[in-house]
């Protein structure tokens, strides 16, 4: 008897996966319930491109700042108390969207979109803290012209805020992301970049404040 010729199958190629916000999530850990997170995105890059630019911005302000601080007229203006309010107000909506981030890679969509809002909350309430202050300022006589501190304070304070303005858009956009995703897993694609961004205002201001008043 003769045997049938055997017959070679090609094995079947897998097929490539994305790579990108709609790529499959990355577990992180050993597995078991281990948190997920979305792969590297072009957004993930941007946002650090971005907190390049800006240090450079802000490393010019200090370079002047350190210049003309060495000079006669130099004299360090009256503290607002209210910022001290406002700087832990910054403080704690980044701790909201570090804890809104968490939440989000263990895939609890629910709390990651209510981690943003009080975010959103926390950010709109530093801006309104930070207006308060310049009010005093402006209250106080104490104006952009009135010396090279002052308009060192208006200039990098108001940059700052324009700065955390965008911010706030950027975390509005993460939340109707958030909202609208399969998973929160799917919405960290726009939340994980916000995050970022967001952490960097907070630690700008925290610099920012200690250069301005030798704290």
């Amino acid at each position: 008897m003769t045997r049938p010729a055997a017959t070679l199958e090609r094995p079947r190629r897998t097929p490539d996966l994305p790579i990108g916000p709609g790529g499959p999530p990355v577990a992180t850990g050993d597995g078991g319930g281990a948190a997920m997170r979305p792969p590297a995105s072009a957004a993930s890059i941007a946002v650090w491109l971005l907190v390049g630019a800006i240090t450079l911005l802000f490393a010019a302000f200090t370079a002047t700042l350190l210049a003309r601080r060495v000079e006669a007229d130099w004299q360090v203006g009256p503290l607002p108390a209210i910022l001290w309010m406002s700087t832990a107000v910054l403080l704690l909506s980044s701790a909201a969207v570090e804890w809104a981030r968490r939440r989000g890679r263990d895939d609890r969509q629910d709390q990651l979109w209510i981690g943003l809002i009080v975010t959103l909350v926390l950010g709109v309430a530093f801006l309104g803290l930070q207006y308060r202050a310049w009010r005093q300022l402006v209250a106080a006589g104490i104006y952009m012209s009135s010396n090279p501190h002052s308009a060192f304070f208006y200039l990098l304070t108001g940059m700052h805020a324009l700065h955390v303005t965008g911010g706030l858009a950027w975390l509005t956009h993460a939340v109707v992301r958030a909202r609208r995703a399969a998973s929160a897993v799917v919405a960290l694609a726009a939340v994980e970049p916000a995050a970022v961004y967001w952490h960097f205002l907070g630690a700008l201001w925290l610099y920012l404040f200690a250069i301005l008043f030798e704290v």
